[in-house]
């Protein structure tokens, strides 16, 4: 199958915002999308972006489906120990196009683009319950943290942050 990547641009947030959309549907978490386009474009777009992203397309699409059948949004972190790592944050490819070699294609670029940019390595999370992407992964050589070295991911959520950021009362 023919498809491109290219880097995503403006007018590509709504594609983006259905995309992770449909992720989070497939992750059986699709309620917890809050996420806006007008969000996604000045968060990616504006003067500080926080996020980047590549897009993958095809020619017209399955039965006229969107052009745009996958994409991954990505950032760079900054690891003490060694260095710049590329982090990806979102990965989905539609279903009808998986098995077709778009998630590989788009992978590859990552790790060219992570090589170039002296990375020394690519983190990502993967859902428990995603067995078909853990095994995608797997199969590339990612290594399962969580089993490996027993590291846990933490998260504090907004309220969290306001009551840490507010300070105590005398």
């Amino acid at each position: 199958m023919d498809f491109k990547l290219r880097k995503a641009e403006p007018k590509d947030v709504s594609d983006i915002l259905r995309l992770v959309k449909e992720l989070a549907k497939y992750e059986r978490m699709e309620e917890q999308v809050a996420l806006t386009e007008k969000e996604l474009l000045e968060d990616g777009f504006g003067d500080t972006p926080f996020y980047r992203c590549v897009i993958a397309e095809v020619e017209g699409g399955a039965g006229g489906d969107d052009p745009v059948v996958g994409f991954a949004m990505y950032y760079f972190t900054y690891d003490p120990w060694v260095g710049k790592q590329l982090y990806l944050e979102e990965f989905f490819v539609r279903s009808q196009y998986r098995g077709l070699g778009v998630g590989s294609g788009i992978l590859r670029h990552l790790s060219d683009l992570a090589m170039k940019t002296r990375c020394t390595g690519m983190m990502f999370v993967v859902a428990e319950n995603n067995e078909p992407s853990v095994q995608f992964y797997k199969r590339r050589g990612a290594e399962d943290l969580s089993q490996e070295e027993g590291w846990r991911l933490f998260r504090f959520d907004k309220d969290s942050l306001v009551k840490m950021a507010t300070p105590p009362e005398e």
